[in-house]
């Protein structure tokens, strides 16, 4: 039970816990970012509701809550958590 347990737990840690090494993204990140660019929010188009893009990426692709999604989406903005802010 013991070691199964802790073969879980890891596989949590790294899936979903430590972000990828070759972008430095979590999977919800990745998620939040993708939902965006689906739902046609790009850099050359008008301001939306942050409350659409995480409706969409909450029904589609994040099904356990909103919180965290409005967690990445700010992290995501902020200049001096990432080295390029990717959202606006």
């Amino acid at each position: 039970m013991k070691t199964s347990y802790i073969n879980y737990a890891m596989s949590v840690i790294i899936g979903r816990a430590l972000p990828d090494a070759r972008d430095g993204l979590k999977p919800v990140h990745r998620r939040v970012l993708y939902g965006m660019h689906e739902g046609g929010h790009t850099a050359d188009r008008k301001y939306s509701k942050s409350a659409r893009s995480v409706g969409e990426v909450m029904g589609k692709y994040h099904p356990h809550g909103d919180q965290s999604i409005y967690d990445t989406m700010v992290r995501l903005a902020q200049e001096f958590s990432l080295r390029y802010p990717l959202v606006d």
